[in-house]
């Protein structure tokens, strides 16, 4: 009696039929791609928490050189990033994630921070080779460049809460400075106001009234200055070594500022604090290496703020509960350094940028809201 030759291979993969009442195809992933048979059927339903195509999507192809920053617009349909290789990426959040524009003719050294504009169609960017510039995103053309410092410039803010509906733009630069500019496509070539703080500033970031200016400067301290006044009203003490960024979270009480300590502090800076030294959280999870990369941290916005997440030199970016100081997530993908970390304004997506040069989109679980 001969043996049983072997069977033909299936024409299709056999998947076992979902219940009635189960969830739509789209939050199906299949776990196995392996050559055998009896496991391609295996499907795993996954929980889907926002609007992206898929829960993680790597942006990468645009920048070949590290990602110095990257942010959401206000909006939260488009994201905006700056690498060293002196160009600005525009790429759609959502399906297909298009990479629609590559705006490389801004600065003549790497671009270290840009902002999005929150009156107008325009997006801000800094470079180390002292200048700000102010581009029009219909045309993708530079409508503004203001010679800002006599320094490489580390960090820029905007606020439209300063009074007479004109938007402020604050940049902080190694000269010592700190500069506000009027926003928009068009305006004057001097700043409004110059405040010199007489050591390099790493980070700036402006009040929720905007009537006060943070910087983060090579002193280890945290400086709070009056706008109105154009005087150092107090400082936020207990960084250890430089702080790297600063963010100001949702509801305006609260500053978040990674440092190259490897330590994250969160500052309570409301009017009256209960604490002496205003520090309300310190964070521990995200180290900082030892390039002296500039991290930037970011506050969720889904949920009015109630997890902050930076990068760290593990390649990986860490998410903390600001109530309870706990590390929620340590999120891996990248092959560099995670430079800059920004929320989504209105889902549970973050995106991350890296020395690796690419950006990660990944969406993660909503909070328990209470």
């Amino acid at each position: 009696m001969s043996k049983r030759g072997p069977s033909p291979p299936p024409e299709g993969v056999l998947i076992k039929r979902a219940r009635s009442g189960s969830p739509a195809p789209n939050t199906q992933i299949a776990i196995s791609s392996s050559n055998n048979e009896r496991e391609q059927g295996l499907i795993r339903t996954i929980k889907r928490t926002s609007s992206l195509e898929a829960p993680i999507i790597s942006l990468s192809g645009s920048h070949g050189a590290e990602i110095l920053s990257c942010r959401f617009d206000p909006t939260g349909q488009n994201i905006a990033a700056c690498s060293a290789d002196r160009s600005v990426s525009l790429w759609r959040t959502y399906a297909p994630n298009t990479n629609y524009g590559l705006i490389s003719n801004l600065h003549k050294a790497p671009i270290l921070d840009l902002q999005w504009s929150l009156a107008s169609q325009v997006l801000y960017t800094v470079s180390a080779d002292h200048t700000l510039s102010v581009t029009d995103l219909t045309t993708g053309q530079r409508v503004r460049k203001l010679h800002a410092h006599r320094g490489i410039i580390n960090s820029l803010d905007r606020t439209l809460a300063g009074g007479a509906g004109v938007e402020l733009v604050v940049t902080g630069a190694d000269d010592g400075t700190i500069r506000v500019w009027e926003g928009g496509d068009e305006g004057p070539k001097h700043p409004v106001s110059v405040y010199e703080l007489g050591c390099p500033i790493t980070s700036v970031c402006w009040s929720a009234d905007g009537s006060s200016i943070y910087a983060g400067a090579l002193d280890n301290e945290i400086h709070v200055i009056d706008f109105r006044k154009n005087e150092e009203v107090y400082t936020l003490m207990g960084h250890t070594d430089t702080p790297t960024s600063l963010a100001l979270s949702p509801n305006g009480n609260y500053l978040l500022s990674p440092s190259f300590s490897s330590q994250t502090i969160i500052h309570d800076v409301r009017p009256f604090s209960p604490s002496p030294s205003r520090i309300h959280r310190v964070l521990m999870g995200a180290p900082a290496g030892f390039e002296n990369t500039l991290l930037r941290g970011a506050w969720s916005k889904d949920d009015d703020g109630r997890r902050v997440g930076v990068g760290g030199a593990d390649r990986t970016v860490c998410i903390w509960e600001v109530e309870s100081g706990k590390v929620l997530y340590k999120l891996p993908g990248h092959k560099g350094t995670v430079t800059a970390v920004d929320f989504h304004p209105k889902e549970p997506i973050i995106l991350t940028g890296s020395k690796d040069a690419t950006m990660l989109l990944g969406e993660i679980e909503p909070s328990i809201t209470v």
